[in-house]
């Protein structure tokens, strides 16, 4: 059998919309223009170190908090739910780190690297992120406006209005401001979340004894490893965007290890905190910490920090959000296509807040991201086939056969339909995670079955 030719694939990643200013150095605050297009060699600054803020700041939010605290909610109690969580946010961060290392590189985000595996069907995942950036949003403005809001006395809408509205100028302005707010901001909610943590420790017994057992136990204990893996492995999809700035010679094993350090260190800091306060944060989340703080001054401060802290993970997804769409193909400079995130965030953000907090957090925090362990797999193989002894790659320029980008597609759905069964939320739960007490196993379903039919037909391929 002859095996067909690779293509040059068309991409959009050198059109004109795509490239533009990129910042001078660190501390050049001026706006990114600079979109999908890779980073030239020589327009590269920066070291590993800044990677480790810039993942950090952005997960010390309540939005781990409450993602914490829905251990206590499906009864696992804290020791069993604090050991969900880590084995979860661990397997999480490994993805994380890991394609964090493809930015040098490539000089490339996330997304448009991804598109040597999956040629022009990159607009499938493509789609998928941009909806997900919105999502993430809205989740983490959720919580910034019910504290600016009690903070302020103002209604819950104007107050969405105003975290957003400085979330937007900071995802217009990019790359080096994001990563100068970071850095600010892993101190100040650092400080601010250990305090959280001792009032919460001396005014509340946090150590629960877990509420279900037998079989309902085992299931309870699998869905919140899912729901913690969800959290971490929503990043892999914007890995590379916060690294391609880097030289092209950076240690690999240093933007891992502070990529990974950043995301597990902060992610099971703020979960550990919600699995503590249990119910104190299940639902009136604002509210409960302004009570475990005191009141007064603490309290006040405390809520003018949460809302800070949805800034800097908002921005996040504005930033990738915007490459998201860009990669889709729409023609918009990259400070605009970011506000437009933002912009669409607000409706959603109303909707989380209108009834069921718990419950629409838990179904939109596990929807936007079941897609993404198959995406994570299909873009590994592809990488370890094409990059294995390559210093540099220029996704650009890379040839992509037209088989591999169409197996690439119908792996990343076959695996997603292959899941189902084993997903639980609310709106739907699978049949075997019905028999299963509610176990959800759909993560790992999706990154295996993906696995092995991307891996087996690509490798297959090579040898004939």
């Amino acid at each position: 059998m002859t095996q067909q030719a690779p293509e040059t694939p068309r991409s959009p990643l050198t059109a004109s919309p795509f490239s533009g200013r990129t910042p001078s150095g660190v501390g050049d605050l001026s706006v990114e223009t600079h979109g999908i297009a890779p980073v030239p060699a020589d327009r590269r600054y920066g070291t590993p170190r800044r990677l480790f803020s810039v993942w950090f700041a952005p997960q010390v939010n309540m939005t781990g908090v409450f993602t914490g605290a829905l251990a206590i909610v499906l009864g696992l109690g804290f020791w069993l739910g604090l050991l969900a969580m880590v084995i979860g946010t661990l397997l999480g961060s490994l993805a994380v780190g890991y394609l964090s290392t493809w930015g040098p590189r490539t000089g490339a985000a996330q997304l448009p690297s991804s598109r040597m595996a999956f040629g022009g069907g990159v607009v499938v995942p493509a789609a998928l992120q941009w909806l997900s950036s919105i999502a993430w949003d809205a989740l983490v403005g959720l919580f910034g406006g019910e504290a600016l809001a009690l903070l302020l006395g103002i209604p819950f809408w104007a107050a969405v209005l105003v975290v957003l509205g400085v979330q937007g100028v900071v995802g217009f302005f990019g790359y080096e401001v994001i990563h100068r707010l970071q850095a600010v901001l892993t101190v100040v909610l650092l400080v601010t979340f250990v305090v959280f943590a001792v009032k919460l420790v001396g005014g509340h017994d946090v150590v629960t004894p877990a509420t279900v057992a037998g079989p309902d136990l085992v299931g309870a204990f699998i869905l919140e490893v899912t729901i913690s893996l969800s959290l971490a492995v929503s990043w892999a999809s914007y890995a590379s965007d916060f690294s391609r700035y880097l030289p092209v010679d950076s240690p690999r094993r240093g933007v891992f290890v502070y990529t990974f350090a950043g995301i597990f260190g902060a992610y099971v800091f703020v979960q550990a905190i919600g699995i503590a306060a249990g119910e104190l944060v299940s639902e009136q989340t604002a509210e409960g910490v302004r009570t475990v703080m005191g009141g007064g001054f603490l309290g006040g401060l405390a809520l003018a920090i949460i809302a800070l802290a949805s800034i800097g993970s908002g921005v996040m997804n504005d930033y990738s959000g915007s490459l998201a769409l860009q990669t889709l193909g729409v023609r918009v400079r990259r400070p605009l296509s970011s506000v437009v995130v933002t912009v669409l965030a607000f409706g959603l953000i109303l909707w989380l807040h209108s009834a069921d907090t718990a419950s629409r957090f838990q179904n939109v925090l596990l929807f936007v991201s079941y897609w993404i362990p198959a995406f994570v797999a299909i873009v590994s193989v592809d990488w370890w086939l094409r990059a294995r002894g390559r210093a540099a790659i220029d996704p650009a320029r890379e040839p992509v056969a037209r088989a591999d980008a169409v197996a690439a597609v119908a792996t990343f759905v076959a695996a997603y339909a292959v899941a189902v069964p084993f997903m639980d939320t609310s709106i739907f739960v699978g049949a075997v995670a019905a028999q299963w007490h509610g176990a959800d196993i759909a993560y790992f379903v999706n990154f295996i079955v993906a696995l092995v039919l991307y891996g087996g037909f690509r490798i297959l391929r090579r040898r004939r």
